[in-house]
């Protein structure tokens, strides 16, 4: 196992699970309308750390909260995120009425099936230690709808939230009144973000996309840079069966003399991608090729590793985040970084090495393989496909190496859910069945069919409500003794991942 790098001192950082002595008690209720509770139930026999200051609470303020709230519920009568109807119409003509604020700054556009968000995290993190003032729109959220929309590194306040609604509010009614069907919750949050950024202002805004690319709500910006992280086969009903389906659909936020910066794909995904570069004069720099992971090794925290970017190597750059995935992705986001500043076209030299650094030591992806208690150690991670759950369990085995790791498991319905189950099957020693509160989720007897005949009947304990299976895990985990290396992951859906965040007092 490596060491920290030089420059980092373990022991001046606090830990950050440490001084969170409460026990969770009280049963609050749930808001299926918005999918996430808001505070515990029964009591857990849990540790939780302090709040992560990355993923806001509610708003002290009752009167602020209560505002925030009836923003909330109006968002949530419009359509949800997984209803669609293919156009950009919409959300063009709100930018139009808006005065078009997206063209008020540079963009990088952000598409791929997994790992979209850490990267646009690192991204971030990179820009700001520039000394470049950050927009990021990121989605779904953990646990605050707040999160989505990001400024200077840190999701804009409740008070900002609430006052850029209102400010587009107006705007957003006269597209309605004029469009066949109304803004969607999606599309309104998208212009919000895009409004925001140009009133605060940012230098350069990095989006993440909601769904495929084309006529995803985000593509009304030309993205000077446009990133693809791994493609795999996740939401097939809407972008095709197919990695080369998939890979036309997200194709669409690459334009015309863009520079891609393109993870390591599938061969037809790369095809595609490829092909519609050649076509819009965009150019191309490959993981594998052009950038990538020279090294890697395990540290405390996190890992050390040595990429390779468009203008050089950067040597012992330590990443506070578990797993191979997290390596690759931090060397797309470098490379997006250097493409952004023109390193590899217009100038030679690679960017300064120490600030490189200092920006990924101080990189947080929550629910993404996120410590949030210790003895025995609770993990969460929000795999909710295959290809994220085959990460997340490799990266589990290498960072952890727990001698009996137990799975609590709430899915969505609409998800491959019989191959995210077989992925985690040879590092779960059990598992924990259960349902979050959304409408989305898939019922918890359901759910335990699936997992019976992938993990077998013994294997298999089916708790319907989240905090029971919390529980149940951690009861089983401990089974062995307080010094066996029992431990939990929570995992199979980002919303359960943020109830759960709630449940075990991370926020």
């Amino acid at each position: 196992m490596s060491e920290l790098p030089p420059d980092h001192h373990a022991d001046d950082q606090p830990d950050p699970l440490d001084g969170f002595d409460e026990i969770i008690a009280e049963e609050t209720t749930r808001d299926p309308d918005l999918a996430v509770i808001e505070a515990g139930s029964r009591t857990l026999r849990t540790q939780g750390g302090a709040p992560d200051a990355d993923i806001p609470a509610r708003p002290a303020d009752p009167e602020v909260d209560k505002a925030l709230r009836e923003v909330e519920t109006e968002l949530a009568t419009r359509w949800g995120e997984t209803k669609l109807e293919p156009s950009v119409s919409r959300i063009a003509a709100l930018m139009d009425v808006l005065g078009e604020p997206q063209r008020s700054y540079p963009s990088i556009h952000i598409t791929g099936t997994n790992g979209k968000t850490s990267t646009a995290r690192m991204i971030e993190a990179l820009l700001g230690a520039f000394e470049l003032r950050t927009g990021r729109y990121t989605s779904p959220h953990v646990q605050s709808i707040t999160e989505r929309i990001s400024l200077d590194g840190a999701p804009i306040s409740a008070e900002r939230f609430i006052e850029t609604y209102q400010d587009i509010k107006p705007y957003v009614e006269m597209v309605d009144a004029a469009q066949e069907y109304r803004l969607s919750f999606f599309e309104v949050l998208t212009g919000m973000a895009y409004a925001a950024f140009a009133d605060a202002p940012a230098d350069v805004a990095v989006v993440e996309v909601g769904m495929g690319g084309s006529w995803d709500a985000t593509n009304v910006i030309d993205g000077d840079v446009a990133v693809v992280t791994p493609i795999d086969l996740d939401h097939t009903d809407r972008l095709g069966t197919t990695h080369a389906e998939i890979a036309t659909e997200k194709a669409g936020i690459i334009k015309q003399g863009a520079t891609v910066i393109m993870a390591q794909q599938p061969v037809e995904a790369a095809q595609v991608l490829l092909k519609k570069a050649v076509e819009v004069d965009a150019t191309v720099a490959r993981e594998g090729l052009e950038f990538g992971v020279v090294e890697r090794q395990v540290a405390v925290g996190g890992q050390l590793v040595t990429l390779r970017g468009l203008g050089g190597e950067y040597p012992e750059v330590y990443l506070p985040l578990h797993g191979a995935h997290q390596a690759h992705n931090a060397a797309v986001a470098l490379a997006a970084v250097e493409a952004f500043f023109g390193v590899g076209a217009q100038r030679p030299d690679a960017l300064d090495l120490d600030t490189v650094r200092k920006a990924f030591a101080a990189v947080a992806s929550p629910g993404r393989l996120e410590v949030v208690r210790r003895s025995p150690t609770v993990v969460l991670d929000a795999a909710h496909n295959p290809a994220g759950a085959r990460a997340a369990a490799e990266a589990i085995g290498e960072a952890f190496q727990f001698s009996r790791l137990v799975g609590v498991v709430g899915a969505s319905g609409d998800k491959n859910v019989r191959g995210l189950l077989e992925a985690f099957e040879p590092v779960f020693a059990e598992i924990v069945v259960t349902q979050n509160s959304s409408h989305r989720a898939m019922d918890a007897d359901e759910l335990a069919g699936i997992a019976v005949e992938v993990f077998g009947e013994d294997r298999v304990q089916v708790e319907p409500r989240l905090p029971d299976a919390l529980e149940a895990a951690i009861t089983l985990a401990e089974e062995e003794g307080e010094f066996s290396g029992g431990g939990v992951l929570v995992t199979g859906s980002v919303i359960t991942v943020g109830e759960a965040r709630l449940l075990l007092g991370r926020g």
